[in-house]
């Protein structure tokens, strides 16, 4: 499985619109990419302009997709005017161990 990892920083005074952006960007694609086995968005204790992601992926290819998606480009139009500064981190998972409870 191909994972992801991506650090944000959001311009100052624009955290409600990129909570609005991420938020129907991660809903739409797990509900409508069959790849895409998760997307979590987390803020950073301590700075309210900070946020990691995790998604989880098939695989490349399927990360691929999720980037041509139309609900991608409608992210990106805009992250253009909200994010400051972004570093992804790709990967494969290796171990999980978890015991989910709905957010």
């Amino acid at each position: 499985m191909f994972s992801l990892v991506v650090q944000m920083t959001v311009r100052p005074g624009r955290r409600e619109q990129f909570l609005a952006g991420m938020a129907a960007n991660a809903e739409a694609s797990v509900r409508d990419e069959p790849g895409c086995l998760r997307f979590d968005v987390c803020s950073v204790e301590g700075d309210e302009n900070r946020f990691l992601l995790y998604e989880l992926y098939t695989d490349a290819d399927a990360f691929a997709a999720h980037k041509a998606s139309p609900h991608f480009a409608r992210w990106r139009a805009v992250a253009e005017h909200v994010v400051e500064s972004q570093v992804n981190t790709g990967g494969r998972l290796l171990h999980t161990h978890t015991s989910e409870e709905s957010a």
